[in-house]
């Protein structure tokens, strides 16, 4: 059985990060950070593109991400594995502490002259009518917890040697693109997206120590 000890202490060291991270926030000393990244972005900003990063979004919405979790779920039910179907509940945590965040912590997002429109998504009506405030990233939390726990899954049970190898790239890859995507359409701060990656490790680990937890054997 793999050691869930590394796990267990980056889950815990993850977790000072994000706190540390959210009081740094909180006492502004990111704020002229944020404001740098996001101009510099801003400047970047190429309309042809815009369309191509709509799709990027798609890939941390809540939509697609619930889908893929759904399926897991159900695959993992029907294919005999039982509780570790309840994995699952690593998602659901996070994105109820992401919007758990967002209700209680102030931090408004970058402005409307900076920020372009987002991918389309459910989450636009809540968060722009609700919540307002802008960390963590959400899609950034759901596209760490999705894709990272579908990487781990995969590479236990996929057949395929080639596939199994790819999973984790791609789960990166994706993450990575996310985390850009986030930026390029100034719809989020550095701090935000940081703070997103944070989050969605902390649940993704979280997920992989379900996974492998001690069993009982059966006499």
């Amino acid at each position: 059985m793999p050691a869930l000890a590394p796990r267990l202490l980056a889950i815990a060291a993850l977790s000072l990060a994000f706190v540390g991270l959210t009081m740094l926030i909180s006492g502004g000393v990111l704020t002229g950070f944020d404001h740098d990244v996001a101009q510099a972005m801003h400047r970047a900003w190429n309309e042809s593109l815009h369309a191509l990063f709509q799709a990027i979004a798609e890939l941390g919405g809540l939509e697609l991400t619930s889908l893929l979790m759904l399926g897991l779920f159900i695959y993992l039910l029907r294919g005999g594995f039982g509780w570790d179907s309840l994995v699952v509940l690593a998602f659901a945590g996070a994105v109820g502490l992401e919007i758990l965040y967002k209700l209680l912590f102030f931090h408004p997002g970058p402005p409307h002259t900076l920020s372009h429109a987002d991918g389309p998504s459910v989450t636009d009506l809540i968060e722009g009518s609700a919540i307002g405030n802008s960390f963590p990233s959400g899609h950034m939390v759901r596209a760490i917890v999705t894709y990272g726990i579908l990487a781990f899954v995969i590479r236990r049970l996929s057949p395929s040697r080639a596939v199994q190898a790819a999973a984790m790239p791609v789960a990166v890859i994706i993450a990575v693109l996310v985390a850009i995507d986030r930026l390029y359409l100034d719809v989020h701060w550095q701090s935000d997206v940081v703070g997103g990656l944070l989050l969605g490790l902390i649940a993704a680990l979280a997920g992989t120590v379900w996974l492998d937890r001690p069993r009982k054997i059966d006499n």
